[in-house]
């Protein structure tokens, strides 16, 4: 089965603002540049806390959609997150995305103290609260029982304006993690697989475009016959809207034991000028069925020129 292929959509990854000022004049500029998705990570380093953020970045726009690129699961209970994504949902007038991880960044858990459990424990502790979560959106009483959580006949309030849940968007570099993305997400992010916690040579690599094939097969072989119904990306560490895109390809290779080519193959780095890019983006979505585009937020107003190339087709 062919993934079908879907129209371009872009969103900005952003982290920080200064001022609340700061915060609403940079949402709204994403929403004029022609993004359609404004998001926030979930750490506990240098970044604005993604629920209020996200709300008032809502508020000070009219069309653009918010999200979480990704809640991590055990840093809010589910019942707990389950009420913040409604009402984000109804307060923003259902242009709220449910982004949800397992976690993975060790240092959030060494510095927080909380304990770093395997990442097989970390997932099926996410899979228990992904379907509470999903339960207490639907509406009606919802009662479960399951390895770390048990919810007793508890009715979700208030409901989500999006039926029967906002979109879920899950990212993995794992098998479990995507198999699990496949069978239950709307968008499914491919990323690096980050089992060690870290950034490293190892996790870079798992990045390359032969790898992406292999997680993508896993993606399929899982989701069946919905598949041609998911929406494919993949995370974007580098947008760099360059002349030189060889030499920065070759100095990022350096770091990774890797070619230049190798690197600019790689679905997670975007370096060219902006005929190059669009040219990337159109092939890469031939070639893995990738059209959810998340830059980061330093590359948004570069990027912008290759948005209005390709939004919607």
């Amino acid at each position: 089965m062919k993934h079908a292929a879907k129209p371009f959509r872009f969103g900005v990854q952003e982290h920080a603002a200064s001022s609340g000022k700061a915060w609403r004049d940079r949402s709204r500029l994403v929403e004029s540049l022609g993004y359609q998705l404004l998001y926030l990570p979930d750490h506990f380093g240098e970044q604005l806390g993604p629920i209020a953020a996200l709300m008032t970045a809502a508020d000070a726009t009219t069309t653009l959609r918010v999200g979480s690129l990704v809640f991590d699961n055990d840093y809010r209970h589910p019942v707990v997150l389950a009420k913040e994504v409604a009402t984000m949902d109804l307060l923003s007038d259902g242009r709220f995305d449910l982004g949800l991880g397992a976690g993975w960044l060790a240092q959030d858990y060494e510095q927080s103290g909380m304990p770093y459990d395997s990442p097989g424990v970390r997932i099926e502790r996410m899979e228990e609260g992904l379907k509470i979560i999903k339960g207490l959106l639907a509406g009606g009483s919802f009662s479960f029982t399951g390895k770390h959580y048990r919810i007793a006949e508890l009715e979700g309030y208030p409901l989500p304006v999006q039926k029967p849940h906002p979109p879920i968007l899950i990212g993995g570099g794992g098998r479990r993690m995507l198999t699990l993305a496949a069978r239950e997400a709307d968008i499914v992010n491919v990323n690096f697989d980050l089992r060690e916690g870290r950034v490293s040579r190892r996790v870079a690599q798992s990045g390359f475009a032969a790898a992406t094939v292999e997680k993508l097969g896993w993606v399929k072989e899982a989701a069946g016959d919905r598949f041609e119904h998911i929406e494919l990306g993949a995370w974007v560490f580098m947008a760099n809207v360059t002349e030189g895109r060889e030499a920065i390809a070759a100095a990022i290779a350096t770091g990774f034991g890797a070619e230049a080519s190798d690197v600019l193959d790689m679905p997670h780095f975007l370096i060219g000028t902006v005929d190059e890019l669009v040219d990337d983006l159109r092939a890469r979505r031939e070639r893995f069925g990738f059209s959810f585009v998340v830059v980061p937020g330093e590359s948004a107003e570069a990027f912008a020129p290759v948005v209005e190339r390709l939004s919607g087709t």
